[in-house]
């Protein structure tokens, strides 16, 4: 016998204000905004909310509960949703699921797996741009406007600030965190803290500072000069944690990117990647 489930028409009455394809699936607990579209061959599973304006291009499935943002793109074969790759996570287990921001762009393949944990829901950002085959793991914590450019791959639970980029076939080990306007080069893994306005292109090592990235948000010529200074004076001499952090801290006084830098320092559980070696490049 097909387990394949009924396409629900669309002349469903709780989903009038959308456009469902008659291939699709879409729970009857699923709720669409105004001018959702469900394409063909859809997926939309109990406990999921499809903001205003979504769009689910084909081939999608989204299992509940998760909330996709009013705008939102998904491309087809994206799974959004799906329990989180965790041996000590039991299948049908409860799960705050996955939310997700307004005027995404999330494309095929992408996998955005449910939290395991009660605290939260796996989280990602408004006007988050997700290319081919990117991962987000569960509980993971992703800001407003990140990049993940084809194959970049985020373990369980690791943060990622605002506008960060992770460019091709990059991974972030489960715990870490990537700091707002920070850059992981194409090929680079890391186990460790990035730094917010930093650059990545070893393994474990803060390369330099994302000086384009710094520029292109409008972020003042006296805070990159002062940003620059400290990275030279405590980053890249990878100095001890109590040193690097009082050195910051001294030098984040009035400015305040030098600040969170400082702030970053001090909360990092994983330690943050050493400076550059002689054959490296420095900022």
């Amino acid at each position: 016998m097909s387990t394949t489930p009924t396409p629900t028409p669309t002349t469903s009455t709780h989903h009038e204000s959308a456009e469902v394809h008659a291939s699709a699936y879409v729970d009857a607990t699923a709720r669409l905004g105004q001018g959702v579209v469900v394409g063909p061959r859809c997926h939309v599973g109990p406990g999921v909310v499809l903001e205003d304006g979504v769009r689910l291009l084909a081939s999608v499935h989204v299992e509940g509960p998760a909330v996709i943002g009013r705008g939102t793109m998904v491309y087809p074969y994206a799974v959004i949703g799906m329990p989180g790759q965790d041996f000590k996570f039991a299948p049908g287990s409860p799960t705050p699921g996955v939310r997700i921001g307004s005027d995404c762009v999330i494309r095929e393949h992408v996998t955005i797996h449910a939290a395991t944990k009660d605290e939260r829901p796996t989280i990602v950002g408004d006007r988050c741009y997700f290319m081919v085959s990117s991962h987000v793991g569960h509980d993971c914590l992703v800001g407003n406007g990140v990049i993940l450019i084809n194959g970049a791959l985020l373990a369980g639970h690791v943060t990622v600030g605002d506008k960060a980029i992770l460019s091709g076939n990059t991974a972030v080990h489960q715990f870490c965190r990537v700091g707002r306007l920070a850059m992981l080069s194409g090929g680079v893994v890391t186990s460790m803290d990035l730094p917010p306005f930093c650059l990545c292109d070893h393994i474990n090592i803060t390369n330099g500072l994302n000086l384009v990235g710094l520029r292109r948000n409008g972020v003042p010529r006296d805070s990159i000069d002062k940003l620059r200074y400290a990275y030279r004076k405590v980053i890249a001499k990878s100095l001890p944690r109590e040193e690097a952090l009082a050195k910051l801290r001294e030098l984040g006084q009035g400015d305040p990117y030098v600040h969170e830098l400082a702030e970053f320092v001090a909360q990092s559980q994983r330690g943050i990647g050493r400076g550059p070696g002689r054959n490296s490049r420095r900022d």
